[in-house]
């Protein structure tokens, strides 16, 4: 994990408004992203949040302005600057979906 006290670092949340079609697309060309630390897609105002870490201001930038606004199906973005960490991210293992695996369980048993 990055320390996030290292001088001149930038932490931000960029959250970004997708066209609805693209979703997917615009998905995968996000996680390809190196200065992504989290991505989700959510429910509510936005339809991705994402974490952005990047060394200074100015690689900041390149990858709003350059790479995440310039992406097909990126309709506009809000970004929030992290000011300062008072608690530690919980890393929590993935989240299962019994449902789905049970589903994808019996598709791959009827096809073998």
């Amino acid at each position: 994990m990055v320390d996030d006290r290292r001088r001149g670092r930038v932490l931000a949340f960029v959250n970004v408004f997708v066209e609805a079609p693209l979703m997917n697309s615009v998905i995968e060309e996000l996680r390809a992203l190196k200065n992504l630390r989290e991505l989700y897609e959510v429910a509510g105002e936005y339809d991705v949040v994402s974490l952005v870490d990047a060394a200074d201001i100015e690689e900041f930038r390149d990858v709003l302005v350059n790479r995440i606004m310039r992406i097909k199906g990126v309709r506009s973005t809000v970004t929030d600057i992290v000011l300062c960490s008072h608690k530690p991210p919980i890393h929590a293992p993935e989240p299962r979906f019994p449902l789905v695996e049970n589903v994808l369980s019996r598709a791959q048993t009827l096809n073998a």
